[in-house]
């Protein structure tokens, strides 16, 4: 056995662990009281979510990008999601579990994102930024503008009529 499989650490992403990152995600908005609903197919969003808030219901489509470092991760200041997204929508949440080397953890913590905080990648169609972690000795935390999308409090920015509006992406 070599010493990348001794010590568990992955040299590159598992593509399996992102129905885990899905499963979480979903598992934490159930738990705030989010219904969750899966497409019969994944063309674009994850899962949909509803709540009724103040004799509303409110939906949010979700898409689900896990982070999963590996053993040749270098530092970085901006650390998050750069690809396509294969579908956009003004009501919709970007969630980001963000784990550590231990695949068999909870993410170390998750960001759910307005799709105003995403900058589109010029001339690349489809294409998007955003990155609200810093990685660094081999562990991802949160930049600090991107703290009340984190976890808990993300979570209860959901419920805000104004989530879509949260301010423009930085």
């Amino acid at each position: 056995m070599n010493q990348a499989a001794q010590s568990g650490v992955p040299a590159t992403a598992p593509a399996t662990r992102d129905y885990f990152a899905e499963m979480y995600v979903a598992g934490v908005l159930a738990d705030a009281g989010w219904n969750v609903y899966f497409p019969r197919r994944d063309e674009g969003f994850d899962f949909i979510i509803t709540k009724l808030v103040s004799g509303s219901i409110l939906v949010r489509p979700v898409q689900v990008k896990g982070k999963y470092p590996t053993r040749d991760k270098t530092a970085k200041m901006r650390y998050g999601y750069r690809g396509k997204l294969t579908a956009i929508h003004p009501e919709m949440v970007l969630a980001m579990p963000f784990f550590g080397m231990d695949l068999h953890a909870a993410p170390l913590f998750t960001v759910y994102l307005p799709v105003k905080q995403l900058s589109p990648r010029g001339g690349r169609a489809g294409q998007y930024r955003v990155e609200p972690a810093r990685y660094r000795d081999a562990q991802s935390s949160v930049r600090p503008h991107f703290r009340r999308f984190t976890d808990e409090a993300g979570v209860a920015l959901l419920e805000s009529a104004e989530w879509p509006a949260q301010s423009p992406r930085i």
